[in-house]
């Protein structure tokens, strides 16, 4: 087998988009397999995910006690996977906001790029369906914000659907990151592009 990829995808109360977002992810290259980091969600949404691992070995859990937030879930996953020998490493939400259709883009782009990020706002494009435009002004005007105040040459600094190299992750000191929310999103970022690893953005369609 090729070079093994894994996608982290946390959860809180995702029982209904799971088991279709699984499926989906998996067909897309045989080298994927799927972390589970399920935050003990009410709905059981981690039963459901132990169930379809029961039956699919490409499917993982990894449960929480609690909702611990977004940045320390992707943080127990990337230990999780640098334990294990995988060499694509990938972050996605539950909710299809990350469309899979994406995933081998992504494995494309890292050919050629140390770690890649999927990008909403892409040389001022802007690829996003169903938000209010509120929320949109205020999401590209963040990252505006970010790029001014890190120095960071990204487009989508906040943007939650990204792919590293193993070797990235295994440079960064994963427990001085500090960040839980959307920062979390731009200190990885700024640790990768500090410790000399090069990115690329590709364009992608945030529903």
């Amino acid at each position: 087998m090729a070079e093994k990829a894994l996608i982290i995808v946390p959860t809180y109360n995702e029982r209904e988009n799971i088991p279709s977002l699984i499926a989906q992810a998996l067909e897309k290259d045989p080298r994927i397999e799927i972390l589970v980091v399920d935050d003990n969600s009410p709905d059981k949404t981690g039963d459901m995910v132990e169930e379809i691992g029961a039956r699919e070995p490409r499917v993982h859990l990894l449960r929480r006690p609690g909702k611990m937030g977004l940045g320390t879930a992707y943080l127990d996953g990337f230990r999780w996977a640098l334990a294990r020998d995988y060499e694509y490493i990938f972050e996605m939400d539950a909710d299809f906001s990350h469309d899979p259709r994406h995933l081998p883009e992504f494995l494309a782009a890292a050919q050629d790029a140390d770690f890649v990020l999927g990008s909403r706002y892409l040389n001022g494009r802007v690829t996003v369906v169903n938000w209010p435009m509120k929320r949109l002004v205020l999401s590209y005007v963040a990252n505006i914000y970010a790029r001014l105040v890190t120095g960071l040459r990204l487009w989508d600094g906040t943007g939650g659907f990204k792919c590293f190299h193993r070797r990235v992750l295994e440079s960064i000191n994963l427990d001085a990151v500090r960040s839980n929310g959307y920062a979390f999103q731009i200190e990885m970022s700024f640790r990768a592009f500090h410790n000399g690893f090069r990115g690329q953005e590709i364009p992608i369609v945030f529903t």
